[in-house]
């Protein structure tokens, strides 16, 4: 049976209608994991001796005591990107198929997931090393095997979670407390967890302890998905019942403030959107990278413009490059009425230039790190005001992916997203900045160089009406074919 669930997923990836998509994402895709592990693998080799020239103790014991927030960043990141153990089960239910079989294979399709494998990469190579300096082998073992299945733990934990928001948020809430109270020293929550990983390798057979834990949450989520295996429950499309929200204030604006009532309605009621939300406000944290030297990689000069795109940029890559994906489900009946382009993507771009401003002005603590690094930040809010804002409009033209406002099973990996057009409009968004402000600063200095992508980014905003009429063109032109992808399913 388990060659038979192969061979049906072997040829839905080859009989698709986006075969030829799909395969660019994959090679894509594939470029993107042959990075991390490279960087996983040189982390796992020099970890060891980098926290020992730093000389702040014993390289394993430093890495328990930051366990816990490795396991929790890779929760978190677990739920924003890893999709869940989809199957086309509906069709299968109608065969003489046990549901066993089938969520077994649901379940096991997790356990391959990149997810899980990326981690080996770093402690397979930091276990080899901590055997080379002569750390007893039965305890490195020992404590190696019981964080694998911690890793596994989270795996299951996030698959049961995923439909729960509430537990996802209060668990992320309960993390950011605990560093920002260790980081200004009211509560160092590491004094107590790392006893927990230092106690694997103390007593190497309490490895046990996790891989039953594991087994336990495993069929836990056998239980739970058996459970909503039925095409009158689990399976259903949920209806709930209907809140109306006036936002009475917007109507001062016209027809663009009822597009961006819709907007704001379609953020707060579905969980896609509110992820994308959540994802565009964990970039506003990125710039940690850069400019606290933390990472010596990212030192040159060149790493701070970049960071100040995203930094600023969170919410407009995150829900901008999707436009008009967000109203695909009634896309067909708004092209019916009389609405004009110009309106609907300018509610659009109000709405990701508002994102942006808040974005900036909740990165105003990178200024304690100097003002370079905030004038980045601001530097970087103003190009995506000036034209990336324009560029992620320009590229949704292309995206024609169908979205599933009530669920995140896509919500990083559509493949429709990823076309040439998409990859070309990219380039400006990201490649375009560091090169303008590497003209000033190799000219001149470096605050010419912010100067130069600052006055780019004004002068984008000041050709507004003659971008958005191109723009507009763009999205007539690709209307019918938007039209029709969004049929499929």
């Amino acid at each position: 049976m388990l060659k038979h669930f192969i061979g049906l997923q072997w040829k839905s990836f080859f009989r698709s209608a986006t075969f030829k998509t799909e395969i660019w994402f994959k090679i894509l895709m594939a470029l993107g994991a042959l990075y991390f592990i490279v960087v996983f693998l040189g982390m796992g080799v020099g970890a060891y001796f980098i926290i020992e020239d730093m000389e702040i103790g014993d390289p394993l014991r430093v890495v328990n005591q930051f366990m816990i927030y490795y396991l929790a960043f890779d929760l978190v990141f677990r739920y924003m990107l890893q999709k869940m153990p989809v199957t086309n089960i509906k069709p299968l239910l109608y065969l003489p198929i046990h549901k066993n079989k089938v969520v077994n294979f649901s379940l096991g399709k997790t356990i391959i997931s990149f997810f899980n494998i990326a981690h080996a990469f770093f402690f397979v190579p930091f276990s080899i090393v901590l055997l080379i300096e002569g750390y007893p082998p039965a305890q490195v073992i020992g404590w190696h095997l019981a964080l694998m299945a911690i890793f596994y733990c989270n795996n299951f934990i996030n698959v049961m979670v995923n439909n729960q928001n509430t537990v996802f948020y209060i668990l992320a809430a309960l993390f950011i407390v605990a560093g920002a109270s260790q980081y200004y020293q009211w509560f160092d929550i590491t004094a107590y967890t790392r006893s927990i990983f230092d106690f694997f390798y103390d007593m190497p057979w309490t490895a046990i302890v996790p891989w039953g834990i594991l087994v336990g949450l495993y069929y836990g989520a056998f239980a739970y998905f058996k459970k909503h295996m039925y095409l009158d429950g689990g399976l259903a499309k949920k209806q709930t019942e209907a809140k109306t929200e006036n936002l009475e204030w917007l109507n001062r604006f016209g027809n663009l403030g009822t597009f961006l009532k819709n907007d704001i309605k379609l953020i707060k009621r579905n969980k896609r959107s509110r992820s994308a939300v959540i994802a565009g406000a964990f970039f506003i944290f990125y710039g940690l990278l850069f400019f606290t030297g933390a990472l010596e990689v990212y030192d040159g000069p060149f790493w701070k413009i970049f960071a100040g795109i995203f930094v600023t940029g969170g919410f407009l890559f995150s829900f901008g490059q999707y436009v008009p994906s967000w109203d695909s489900s009634y896309y067909p009946l708004m092209m019916s009425q009389n609405i004009k382009y110009r309106e609907y993507l300018s509610s659009k771009w109000y709405l990701v230039i508002i994102a942006t401003i808040i974005s900036t002005i909740l990165a105003t603590f990178y200024i304690y790190f100097g003002w370079e690094a905030y004038a980045a930040v601001l530097v970087g809010a103003i190009y995506n005001i000036g034209i990336n804002s324009y560029l992620v409009l320009w590229g949704g033209a292309y995206v024609k992916t169908p979205i599933d406002l009530t669920s995140n099973k896509k919500a990083f990996g559509d493949k429709q997203a990823f076309n040439a057009k998409t990859l070309l409009l990219t380039l400006p968004k990201l490649v375009l900045p560091i090169g303008i402000y590497a003209i000033g600063h190799f000219l001149i200095n470096p605050m010419a160089g912010y100067i130069f992508v600052a006055v780019f980014g004004i002068l984008g905003f000041a050709f507004k009406n003659k971008v958005f009429t191109m723009i507009e063109g763009i999205y007539k032109k690709e209307k019918y074919k938007t039209l029709q992808a969004y049929k499929q399913k």
